[in-house]
């Protein structure tokens, strides 16, 4: 996780996190973005939460984010990111 895509996310009260694209996963013909909040040197706070948002990208335009609003929808892609985080920590437990 030392080499990651990093985005500027400005929360509903304004504030401006700098935050690492840790996966894009696909559910239900969607995509959504998992961000990692950083610390301010940069690196991933493990202690912090992973924010989870539907992710449009349109040929020639910009990527952008949307909140989940529909907590059935949210779950689903909670439960998905789950599955993808318990194979990162398989993998990362076979290289050892």
């Amino acid at each position: 996780m030392d080499d990651f895509t990093t985005v500027e996310l400005t929360l509903d009260d304004d504030e401006v996190v700098q935050c690492g694209i840790l996966t894009i996963l696909e559910a239900n013909d969607k995509e959504y973005i998992a961000l990692l909040p950083l610390t301010e040197d940069g690196e991933p706070n493990e202690e912090g939460d992973v924010f989870l948002y539907r992710y449009i990208e349109e040929e020639g335009k910009e990527p952008d984010l949307e909140n989940i609003e529909d907590d059935e929808e949210y779950e689903i892609v909670a439960d998905l990111f789950d599955e993808w985080l318990d194979t990162q920590e398989f993998e990362e437990g076979e290289e050892e």
